[in-house]
């Protein structure tokens, strides 16, 4: 994204995550002590929602039994919650159990300073396309953060995107202070048309200011019918939103091991850059690569981008330091040059990396040009002894000469074809 067009950005994409909370959280505090004194819960409960919902340009209901409680903490329960912006088809926010308990202060106060106790959210299920074009009907707030001495709790939660979804998401955040750290765990479920990605997590963010520290660290593993990935991996930076989210720079290092079958590739893999939301998707411009491992995979360090969306765009170049020791042998003198790889990789296409990968290599005076089937590339691997002796490559070869079966052959032109890797 252009600078200019960053620059054009409205106001009202500042601070949006805290004015979520605040706005969540903001109810007309002297009219609900007045309906909890005058009215049974039944009666006090829907007018609350309605005032509130008529603040926020949202409609806010409940069915089912409802409380109230007005004992050492104030407690307001509603069951079967609804939120949607008026006339929209789709609801923004479901939930089974709502609950939040606040101090006796912030009622006192109406709600100057927003000080709450605790809020618990059963089966919540938030759209968020239809969140997104709610914000961004909204005004710009002022950025307070409300208090939360007790803390969050989610459980049985869903969050539903464009193709994907978020399911079993269980959240603890023990408080939420202006000048303590955040911490918060979250476990749960990645799923979309191809994929699932089951995830537990711990994040820290040293303070709730823009452009303070932020880490997260747990497992996830990405899967296919065909695959796994499970790995440890952390993500840490400056998190930034003033402008828009980011994180700057973003670190991201992982240790896993690809499983498919009876064959296991363990792998370890850095990325660094500026992190940056643009919308529903991210960007990593520009990224730095590294991977390690040993055996069948490469030891590359690469340069170039990397967007994650609908779709995944991976642009790298680089070298691979020495040609694997597992990969088939190159006849000489091609391989027994101690020059590395040249390294280009171009991707577009779905996240499990099934479309065809552009691929460029050149040492000494070797070139290739052409696609590889990634999917494929790791059945092979698992099939060296028994397998065809080529991975699932198209593309043209040449080289200006190689020795084969002691015969010198000069100006070399190789057209690879293989029935099993789709046309790019």
């Amino acid at each position: 994204m252009s600078a200019p067009a960053r620059q054009a950005r409205p106001p009202r994409a500042r601070r949006r995550w805290r004015r979520i909370v605040l706005l969540l959280c903001a109810v007309p505090l002297a009219l609900l002590l007045a309906l909890w004194l005058a009215l049974p819960p039944e009666r006090a409960i829907p007018m609350v929602l309605g005032q509130l919902g008529a603040s926020m340009g949202l409609e806010i209901g409940a069915e089912g039994d409802a409380a109230t409680h007005l004992g050492r903490q104030p407690m307001i329960v509603v069951r079967n919650l609804v939120v949607r912006e008026p006339g929209a088809a789709r609801p923004l926010l479901r939930a089974r159990r709502a609950e939040v308990a606040l101090p006796w202060r912030t009622i006192r106060g109406l709600g100057d300073p927003l000080e709450l106790v605790r809020i618990e959210l059963d089966a919540p299920r938030l759209d968020l396309p239809a969140l997104r074009h709610w914000l961004a009907s909204r005004p710009p707030g002022d950025g307070r953060l409300p208090t939360l001495s007790e803390g969050l709790q989610v459980r049985e939660g869903r969050i539903d995107g464009d193709g994907w979804r978020v399911e079993s998401l269980a959240l603890d955040m023990p408080q939420l202070r202006e000048d303590a750290p955040v911490r918060a765990r979250a476990s749960g479920r990645y799923a979309d048309a191809a994929m699932r990605a089951p995830f537990d997590l711990a994040a820290t963010l040293q303070r709730p200011a823009s452009g303070r520290g932020f880490a997260v660290v747990g497992a996830l593993a990405p899967a296919r019918a065909d695959w796994r990935l499970p790995m440890q991996a952390t993500l840490s930076g400056g998190l930034h939103w003033d402008d828009a989210l980011a994180l700057l720079p973003a670190r991201f290092g992982a240790s896993g091991r690809y499983e498919s079958g009876d064959t296991v590739v363990p792998f370890i893999v850095g990325l660094h850059g500026p992190l940056r939301a643009h919308g529903p998707a991210w960007s990593l411009v520009p990224a730095s690569l590294t991977l390690r491992g040993g055996g069948l995979v490469p030891q590359l360090d690469a340069r170039g981008r990397l967007a994650l969306g609908q779709r995944l765009l991976l642009r790298l170049d680089g070298r691979i330091a020495q040609w694997p020791a597992q990969w088939p042998a190159l006849p000489p003198p091609l391989g027994t040059s101690t020059q590395p790889l040249a390294l280009s990789v171009d991707y577009l296409g779905p996240l499990d990396l099934g479309a065809p990968l552009g691929l460029r290599v050149a040492r000494d005076d070797l070139r290739f040009d052409g696609h590889l089937d990634l999917p494929g590339l790791m059945t092979w691997a698992g099939t060296l002894d028994q397998g065809p002796l080529l991975p699932p490559v198209t593309g043209r070869l040449e080289a200006s000469a190689m020795d084969i079966s002691g015969a010198r052959l000069e100006g070399i032109r190789i057209e690879f074809e293989d029935e099993a890797t789709p046309a790019p």
